[in-house]
């Protein structure tokens, strides 16, 4: 199984954000121990530089390194885009996660914001809905 995780879910656990922080930082523990967790590249740069505004450079590089060791990073490159942009989503970056997901076949999207991919064609789950599906 692969799992595409979306940035919302990062940001939860790394933010600590309540009362998103427990179901997310649970779906992140899932992928780490069944090394299933990918990440499109361009939630790394925009992790980086929002953890450098509200933290500093240095936890944001340390978080970079952990993604980097412990997640596999879905590549975008011009085919990545290409893609996305046929899948009519409301917004682009959400169809590139999707575009990514495909292209690593992933069998998920993780995500607090199902609603935003509703044309997916990879099956979508909230945090909430993974772990209770997949998990239990």
């Amino acid at each position: 199984m692969k799992l595409m995780i979306d940035l919302n879910l990062l940001l939860d656990v790394f933010q600590k954000r309540q009362p998103h922080y427990n179901a997310s930082a649970q779906v992140l523990d899932f992928a780490l121990k069944n090394n299933c967790g990918c990440v499109a590249a361009h939630a790394i740069t925009t992790l980086h530089y929002l953890v450098t505004r509200y933290a500093d450079r240095r936890q944001a590089n340390e978080l970079t390194d952990w993604l980097l060791k412990n997640f596999t990073i879905a590549p975008a490159d011009q085919s990545t885009f290409l893609r996305a942009r046929t899948l009519n989503f409301a917004d682009f970056e959400d169809a590139v996660v999707c575009a990514c997901a495909e292209q690593q076949h992933c069998q998920y999207i993780v995500t607090r914001n199902s609603k935003d991919f509703l044309l997916a064609s990879v099956a979508v789950a909230t945090p909430a809905e993974f772990l209770a599906s997949v998990i239990s």
